[in-house]
């Protein structure tokens, strides 16, 4: 039996510790060095070495001591919150937000800007990016990658945007140049996948494995979470309900021409709130409507069921 691949068995060993040692830095640190081996399974001397690996990387820092019985007291380990960080876009149609968060997962700077008065993304987005990394006074090549939640398809194939209903400056090719201006891994995702993805990390769907979310804003989507995994469909349309034909709704021939989808006209934030207002509930926006319709109780039931 061939065994080509030992050489880089220890190594991917040692990738695999550093990682989960890491992973449980950030859930319970900060640990001493003897924790984490008692948490990893790994010994002493191997613990010890690879504290040292992430000391030497930037990744952990010594945060204090552990008093303990006899002898000198331990060191704690924490992650260093500025060792990495993360960007975060929503792109809309009229405004893009971008958010930077550290290693930590705490989100430290927040950039708003329109985008009514320019036709070029590339510019678009790296504004924002460089403005949330430098509002979380984080040097950009920090920035270990950059999400673009947007609306519309994403080619789960090439990670490229397909379609987008209400940016269509938005292209093939995007991603592309993106990253070259960035000098930084890029990944697009539909916008209703990722509030789906903070559900299941840390809201309404924590501990299911199985779920979809509903979205109704200015269009309806829906994302579905199976075994715990974002479920893209092939194209990348799985959970676009809005484009579902119904009864008493005309279907648009040429989605390209901004006509808006069918369900999306029966059930989208204006149809919401054109309901919410006939039944006396004429708050600011389709979402305050549905709010006020529930706290009024059986009052708001009539609306709500319609």
């Amino acid at each position: 039996m061939s065994a080509t691949r030992l050489p880089g068995t220890p190594r991917l060993l040692r990738a695999l510790n550093d990682r989960a040692a890491l992973e449980l830095l950030l859930e319970r640190g900060p640990l001493t060095r003897a924790r984490l081996g008692e948490l990893t399974g790994l010994s002493k001397v191997t613990a010890s070495q690879l504290v040292e690996r992430l000391e030497e990387r930037g990744l952990v820092t010594r945060v204090g001591e552990q008093a303990g019985g006899r002898g000198p007291n331990a060191q704690l380990y924490a992650v260093r919150p500025g060792s990495a960080h993360v960007v975060g876009v929503d792109v809309g149609a009229e405004r893009v937000v971008a958010a930077c968060a550290d290693i930590t997962g705490a989100v430290i700077g927040r950039v708003e800007q329109s985008t009514r008065d320019t036709d070029d993304p590339v510019g678009v987005v790296h504004n924002a990016v460089v403005r949330a990394a430098s509002s979380a006074g984080a040097e950009l090549s920090s920035v270990r990658r950059v999400v673009l939640g947007t609306p519309g398809l994403v080619d789960p194939g090439t990670g490229d945007i397909t379609f987008a209903f209400n940016l269509p400056r938005w292209h093939r090719g995007l991603l592309a140049a993106l990253r070259e201006d960035l000098h930084t891994p890029v990944v697009f995702e539909n916008d209703v996948n990722l509030a789906a993805v903070a559900e299941a990390q840390s809201g309404a769907a924590q501990g299911l494995g199985d779920f979809v979310l509903v979205w109704v804003g200015a269009g309806v989507g829906l994302a579905i979470m199976l075994g715990g995994r974002l479920h893209h469909g092939s194209s990348g349309a799985a959970g676009e309900i809005g484009y579902l034909p119904v009864p008493g709704v005309p279907i648009p021939r040429d989605v390209s021409r901004r006509a808006k989808p069918a369900f999306q006209q029966l059930a989208g934030a204006d149809a919401v709130h054109a309901v919410a207002r006939e039944h006396g509930f004429d708050a600011g926006c389709a979402a305050d409507a549905v709010r006020d319709a529930v706290a009024a109780g059986t009052a708001g039931a009539p609306m709500l069921d319609e």
